[in-house]
């Protein structure tokens, strides 16, 4: 067994573990080891934005993770995509940049998690930005992090379906990473000069020059080595060869949501009684860990177009073949786009205090994997419900390492998110009954006219409903029974460890979670150093006041 030491270890170099991996590295005191179980992201299926569908189904890339049948969507088992190569999941993305929205972070520390509101957490997003349309109160432009604004909206249904936003009465938001996150707008990008912007890309591989980090590709870390109740290393294979780093300070976990719990559970960190029955000793009795699981399930709705302008006729291999050729030459045109440029966030129903339903809009109707789902022309929004109430859990098969942990997710155990997307299929169809579609709208293809009471539209979701890709809360941050670290990553009761990743969100966030964590990554790598933390912002956000009014007046608007 071969032993190596340093001064921090990092688990992981996904969305936060690059940026903990860069900030830490920065001072050249400190020896940095990153372990990573992927390799290397140089596919271009990974760097060309149009191809994102396809890492997130190639085992060189995903872990290839499926729940257990889920109650609520009638035992169906649900593929929930993990990357598994340096830059994690921001490796195989869709690439959509949503922070999130301020009522998130204030919810936060609501819930224990103290210094984490949206003051707090927004001078960390503006710290990660290269913004390309510039810094302002709410956006930075000298970060890591390259974002864009609307690659490519020449196709005239991105716009007709902002419009007919506005037109239902919702709002028009210029910035939903702004002031703003509630109404209709061009979505953010994570995309540099037509090339993926992963945090591989942004964060890792320029510290990857530092003669201070080491990067092992291929590593698989099997467990956390702890002497009492402090993390001293980690042990991992490689190889064949099995080997122990030693940490002199800290171990850092930004494994992901479902494999930072599955670490330190074959660590002997989680529920005793869990650990016992895999012959595993406890070495710190922490129920919280694995549970909390939560994610966005939503629904796509399809239309057929009465004009041919929709991608469905550029889904041939000719097509493809000049897309990708275009791609390769230039770094332009159909390749540099996934081709999620509108989005939209809107209330279920009066009386909450922010939006709950999120909106992907995309010129096409597919199934997942880019099949033409209709004969002809198309358009689709995928319409996911932001605030779930319903929980699941992560835990160990075995004590095996090379063991996949079992996933459940618990989609649709809650009334109020079956409600929410019931309430937002109705929503969606009003939104497209607009006169903007008229130019460009068919008939219904999915769900169909004939789907139309509550019980039909339930059985439908039940029957239809996907991942957002969005797993989070299993290590969760706060100070109840059930937290798993506290408001500074540490791992409750245990020295010298902590975690971060979305794993950590006592609640997800209404939207894409690459970008919070992200910022939970910049942030946290402050409190990691013992750095003055930023200074929190004065910038207002929209919900305050808008929610104030609200409840003032008794009499919200169509948009509250």
């Amino acid at each position: 067994m071969i032993e190596n030491e340093f001064d921090f270890i990092v688990v992981g170099s996904g969305s936060a573990g690059s940026v903990v991996a860069n900030r830490l590295s920065a001072n050249p005191e400190n020896n940095v080891l990153v372990l990573e179980y992927g390799g290397k992201d140089n596919s271009v299926f990974i760097q060309m934005p149009t191809a994102c569908y396809i890492p997130m189904t190639k085992k060189k890339f995903d872990w290839g993770y499926m729940t257990e049948p889920e109650p609520g969507l009638g035992g169906r088992r649900i593929h929930q995509a993990r990357g598994k190569v340096i830059g994690g999941t921001s490796s195989i993305n869709g690439m959509c940049y949503v922070r999130g929205h301020a009522g998130d972070f204030d919810q936060w520390e609501s819930l224990g998690a103290k210094n984490w509101s949206y003051k707090d957490c927004l001078p960390y997003f503006k710290r990660a930005e290269d913004c390309s349309y510039g810094a302002d109160e709410y956006r930075g432009d000298t970060g890591s992090l390259h974002v864009c604004n609307g690659n490519n909206m020449d196709n005239p249904l991105y716009h007709a379906f902002i419009e007919a936003g506005i037109q239902t009465g919702y709002l028009n938001s210029e910035d939903v990473n702004g002031f703003q996150q509630e109404g209709f707008g061009r979505m953010d990008l994570s995309i540099k000069n037509g090339v993926r912007c992963s945090t591989a890309a942004a964060y890792l591989k320029p510290a990857m020059k530092r003669p201070n980090l080491t990067v092992e590709m291929h590593a698989l870390t099997h467990r956390i080595l702890m002497d009492g109740v402090r993390a001293i290393g980690v042990e991992y294979s490689k190889d064949g060869q099995v080997f122990r780093a030693k940490a002199r300070r800290e171990v850092i976990l930004s494994a992901g949501p479902i494999n930072s719990p599955k670490i330190l559970m074959l660590s002997g960190i989680g529920n005793g009684s869990h650990l016992q029955q895999h012959g595993i000793e406890t070495i710190h009795h922490l129920p919280g860990v694995g549970e909390n699981l939560q994610d966005h399930l939503g629904v796509s709705l399809h239309y057929n177009c009465t004009q041919a302008i929709t991608l469905n006729g550029r889904m041939g291999l000719m097509s493809k073949a000049m897309i990708g050729l275009r791609w390769l030459l230039f770094k332009d045109g159909l390749g540099a786009t996934p081709h999620y440029e509108a989005n939209g966030y809107i209330r279920s129903r009066p009386g909450i205090p922010f939006p709950d339903l999120q909106y992907h809009f995309i010129p096409v109707a597919t199934v997942f994997g880019g099949t033409n789902a209709l004969e002809g022309h198309g358009f689709s929004a995928f319409m996911s419900h932001g605030k779930p109430l319903s929980r699941g859990h992560v835990r160990l098969r075995s004590s095996d390492v090379g063991e996949s942990p079992s996933i459940l997710f618990n989609y649709l155990d809650h009334e109020e998110d079956r409600r929410a997307l019931r309430l937002g299929v109705k929503l969606t169809r009003e939104i497209f009954a607009q006169p903007a579609f008229d130019p460009f709208r068919g008939p219904e293809a999915r769900p169909g006219a004939d789907i139309e009471s509550d019980e039909a539209i339930d059985r439908w979701i039940s029957e239809n409903a996907g991942t957002s890709y969005h797993p989070s809360g299993t290590c969760k941050m706060g100070e109840d029974d059930d937290a798993v670290v506290d408001s500074q990553t540490r791992v409750r009761g245990v020295e010298g460890l902590r975690v971060v990743d979305s794993s950590i969100m006592p609640f997800i966030t209404n939207g894409n979670l690459n970008a919070p964590t992200i910022m939970i990554g910049e942030k946290a790598s402050d409190l990691i150093l013992g750095t003055e933390p930023l200074s929190p912002s004065n910038a207002d956000s929209f919900y305050a006041s808008d929610w104030k009014e609200a409840q003032r007046t008794g009499s919200p608007q169509r948009h509250v």
